[in-house]
């Protein structure tokens, strides 16, 4: 996990949240999580994905 840069890939992401990579692309596919590409591959923002976890969470 790129800890420093807040950056996670799809294979940290996954294990993060402890859902698969197919999962992580679902999800990609539908803009169900917020996500940013970089030179071609997904990066997520760990803050990011900690307050649509917290937002997620309010709706269920």
């Amino acid at each position: 996990m790129l800890i420093n840069s807040g950056l996670m890939t799809i294979e940290d992401l996954a294990g993060y949240l402890k859902v698969t990579r197919r999962t992580i692309y679902d999800w990609l596919k539908h803009n169900k999580v917020p996500a940013l590409k970089v030179v071609g591959q997904w990066r997520f923002k760990r803050e990011k994905i900690d307050a649509w976890l917290e937002n997620q969470s309010r709706f269920q």
